[in-house]
């Protein structure tokens, strides 16, 4: 499966605390295709899973089995070392549908790097809603006009999920921590700058911006307070310590990370 990967980039790592964006489908998914994740592992960081269509099934080495479907935000806390794997349901196994979503990392904190791993997964139905300048809003992570998200997160962090009609204007108030805006499908203006589809423009900081969907459009925006420090990206792993990097690489190479209850396949340390 082919994905754009927005962060890291060469010439920023992050936005907040999150320093890896992927962005996957949409895709048809046939019966005879194989886009299952196998078993990998992670260290560092939280993966946040959100769908837009489709579904996934969440298994890692704490004995989670949890099914992913469209509007629930899956936060999966790697911290001291976390196995995972994401496949597809057994239930579309002989059906085609198509498979479309946002994988994000949040770098945790210093102080929490080695927490103990942990999954919380948020349906859709709990997720705040509200209409506003013609687009409805879903706080899928942190705040934002008067509304929270129950996600709990290390941080100041914040995800919006945004569906605007054509012509909807969105305006994003002042703010002293990063924030970035990403279209999915349709291209968006902010203030007077044209940003395509697929690009993702960083805002200036402490600064309103009005967002506009001239031809309608699903975009993100995503952001909070900078992670403390640079960090390290090696594989699936983040870490302030490169040396703490090089241990997690034993460690995987040598199968001490976990395992998954009922899995067999896992993907090799990469040379």
């Amino acid at each position: 499966m082919m994905v754009r990967r927005l962060l890291p980039s060469l010439g920023q790592q992050g936005v907040g605390p999150f320093v890896f964006f992927d962005h996957f489908g949409p895709i048809d998914v046939k019966p005879e295709n194989n886009f299952d994740v196998r078993p990998h592992p992670h260290i560092g960081l939280a993966t946040v899973t959100h769908l837009f269509d489709g579904a996934m099934v969440h298994r890692d080495s704490l004995g989670n089995a949890q099914r992913i479907e469209p509007g629930a935000i899956n936060w999966m806390t790697a911290g001291r070392g976390i196995v995972h794997s994401e496949r597809r349901p057994e239930d579309l196994s002989g059906r085609v549908y198509s498979n479309h979503g946002l994988q994000l990392w949040a770098a945790l904190p210093t102080a929490y790097e080695e927490v103990e791993a942990a999954l919380i997964h948020t349906p859709a139905h709990e997720i705040p809603v509200l209409a506003q300048g013609g687009a409805t809003v879903r706080i899928l992570i942190g705040s934002a006009f008067g509304l929270t998200s129950p996600v709990a997160t290390f941080g100041e962090t914040l995800y919006l999920d945004v569906s605007a009609r054509r012509d909807a204007i969105l305006t994003l108030e002042p703010a002293d921590s990063e924030r970035a805006v990403y279209s999915v499908d349709k291209d968006i203006t902010i203030d007077d700058l044209i940003v395509e589809r697929g690009a993702l423009a960083v805002l200036e900081p402490e600064a309103a911006v009005r967002v506009a969907a001239p031809e309608g459009a699903r975009y993100v925006v995503v952001g909070g307070k900078p992670v403390d420090g640079h960090r390290h990206i090696w594989w699936n792993f983040v870490s302030s310590s490169k040396a703490r990097i090089e241990q997690a690489k034993t460690e995987w190479a040598a199968q001490r990370m976990g395992v998954i209850p009922g899995e067999t396949e896992w993907i090799p340390l990469p040379g």
